[in-house]
């Protein structure tokens, strides 16, 4: 279940990193709420999962799923760019939250 909500609260850091950007910097009401919301939301998942899962793999996954997550829909939707670089570096990104769940 921790695992779950680890995931879930990842998502919402995308949604928040979103918000921030459509927010444009807090000067939009329903952005700005959206991003409250969600950021909040974010981390008391990520407090609850942190009951039960290590603080190092827990902030590492949950940090990697919102960093991986926001650049990929930040390519798909924002026409930032697709460098094969860029793009290497979030599969070892991604790879990584991987081999932590898997060692955990």
């Amino acid at each position: 279940m921790a695992w779950i909500l680890l995931t879930m609260a990842g998502l919402l850091e995308i949604g928040f990193a979103f918000g921030m950007k459509w927010s444009v910097g807090f000067t939009r009401l329903i952005p700005g709420l959206f991003t409250a919301v969600t950021g909040l939301s974010s981390i008391f998942l990520l407090s609850i999962s942190l009951r039960t899962l290590p603080v190092a793999a827990g902030y590492a996954v949950w940090t990697g799923i919102g960093a991986a997550g926001t650049a990929i829909l930040g390519m798909v939707f924002l026409g930032e760019s697709a460098a094969l670089p860029r793009v290497l570096c979030i599969v070892l990104i991604l790879a990584g939250v991987i081999g932590l769940k898997l060692g955990n």
